[in-house]
């Protein structure tokens, strides 16, 4: 998780501490499809242009999601949060290579030429959405993880002499071992995105906010 966000958590449950007439509560999850920042409208460009499509690790993973997810899981959250509790959706993954070729086969260039540049400074093999202590916290609702605020003291003695062996077995929510699409399941979630339906119909639209 970026460091921003990471802060902007641990205001928010904070805060949820001593507010007593708001609810405070916050979502988190990886990529926004299309979005500002998101490589589906570099990749679309890069075909439409007639340039390779730029790939710095073809194994690497990440969490898809399209904006309606998005605003689905804030919705979730404002009907169901109490305070200081974080939401995440479970989220399918694809490798970027799987949506590399998705992307050709929906604007019908199988064929499209793929540079593998190398791994950038710092860039992840795959997203962590929730750590092995959260998932051992987290109440899993169907479509969605519940994490409950971290409320311990301050008395350090308690969580540093004793240790707890459910953390030791337990495995975090990553990129890598959530549901992972193919190509036509890539593709079948791609053609949701209104981006998407227009650039394969010829048009051009701004990626979404």
């Amino acid at each position: 998780m970026g460091i921003s966000k990471a802060m902007m958590e641990k205001v928010i449950v904070a805060k949820s501490r001593s507010s007593s007439e708001t609810v405070i509560t916050a979502t988190r999850y990886g990529n926004v499809m299309a979005s500002r920042g998101s490589v589906i409208p570099l990749f679309t460009n890069q075909i439409r242009s007639g340039q390779p499509i730029t790939i710095t690790d073809p194994s690497m993973t990440r969490f898809m999601m399209t904006l309606d997810d998005a605003v689905d899981l804030v919705l979730y959250a404002f009907e169901h949060g109490q305070p200081g509790e974080i939401f995440v959706q479970k989220a399918p993954a694809a490798t970027i290579e799987t949506l590399a070729k998705a992307l050709t086969g929906l604007l019908k260039v199988p064929d499209h030429p793929i540079n593998v540049i190398g791994t950038r400074h710092g860039e992840k093999l795959f997203e962590v959405l929730l750590s092995r202590e959260e998932m051992v916290a987290a109440q899993d609702l169907g479509g969605y993880y519940r994490v409950p605020p971290d409320l311990r003291d301050l008395n350090y003695g308690k969580y540093v002499e004793q240790g707890e062996v459910k953390i030791s077995e337990a495995v975090e929510y990553n990129s890598h071992n959530t549901t992972r699409l193919d190509v036509l399941g890539m593709q079948d979630l791609l053609i949701k995105l209104r981006f998407m339906q227009a650039t394969v119909n010829g048009e051009h639209v701004e990626p979404e906010e």
